[in-house]
């Protein structure tokens, strides 16, 4: 009852293994897991913005967050679409009109960068406690990594 021992008729050839070599499936797995680990967090951000650099800690969401970024030029995007000052009451008094499954209204990430000045950011802060968006949090950048400097940051 002996498995994979010479044939007594063959004299040394060995009868063919049944077995599956799941060597190659587990390179090619760890290969595509490298490159989705690589690429995730560039997906992430669609507006080039120079954050600064925060010790906080990420935040844990539930949905998918309204994104505010506010490049160097002082250019305003609303999810990757380029908005006016102007047009931000209007399109923020929507987002808020808009509840989730919870009840809350959506939450925002402020993406501002470093060279602005401050008064600019808090005028898209005050924007959005003026329409009621009172979960905002302020992104920055910790070694590297995007994170969200808390909730309700500079909004009451």
């Amino acid at each position: 009852m002996a498995m994979n021992l010479p044939s007594r008729s063959g004299r040394g050839r060995r009868a063919p293994m049944a077995d599956i070599n799941v060597t190659p499936l587990v390179d090619v797995m760890l290969v595509l897991l490298i490159i989705f680990m690589v690429t995730a967090p560039l997906l992430t951000s669609g507006v080039p913005v120079n954050l600064p650099d925060s010790r906080a800690k990420a935040l844990d969401q539930e949905q998918k967050p309204e994104q505010i970024a506010i490049d160097e030029q002082g250019r305003m995007f609303l999810n990757d679409d380029e908005i006016t000052e102007g047009d931000l009451p209007a399109r923020l008094d929507a987002i808020a009109a808009r509840k989730g499954p919870d009840g809350q209204v959506p939450q925002v990430y402020l993406r501002a960068d470093r060279a602005l000045d401050y008064g600019r950011v808090m005028r898209v802060m005050g924007e959005l406690n003026r329409a009621g968006l009172n979960r905002v949090s302020l992104v920055t950048v910790e070694g590297g990594a995007t994170q969200g400097a808390g909730q309700g940051a500079g909004t009451r």
